[in-house]
């Protein structure tokens, strides 16, 4: 399973943020798959932000919930992240990973695929 990110590296503080991670090699529907997108701020930990299972159903960081949405386009093989109001303390790399199986879709290190990253740098 590749998974690859995309998205601007540059945003402004209060517009916001939308990322694509386009998956090859699977299926998003494919039964017991549930895919995430996890940010690391720089010398901070990985982030679980949220995830979308393969029924469509989602989960989100309750820290992040009001900000955030993850969507999918079945047809396109791809999912979607949009964050709002960004502020500087939103800068980080943003990850795009897959969890095949049970698991807690909350803990990053149980994330079988992962994609590159993109750098997302939130300042005026």
């Amino acid at each position: 399973v590749q998974l690859q990110e995309s998205g601007p590296g540059l945003v402004k503080p209060s517009q916001t943020l939308s990322l694509t991670c386009t998956v090859s090699g699977a299926s998003i529907t494919t039964n017991y798959y549930d895919w995430s997108w996890i940010r690391q701020p720089p010398g901070k930990s990985l982030e679980w932000m949220g995830a979308i299972a393969y029924s469509g159903n989602t989960f989100y960081n309750p820290s992040l919930k009001s900000r955030t949405s993850i969507s999918r386009d079945n047809t396109k093989n791809t999912v979607y992240l949009q964050m709002n109001s960004l502020n500087p303390e939103d800068t980080a790399v943003y990850y795009c990973a897959a969890l095949f199986g049970p698991g807690d879709v909350c803990w990053a290190p149980m994330y079988n695929y992962w994609g590159q990253g993109t750098q997302v740098t939130v300042s005026s």
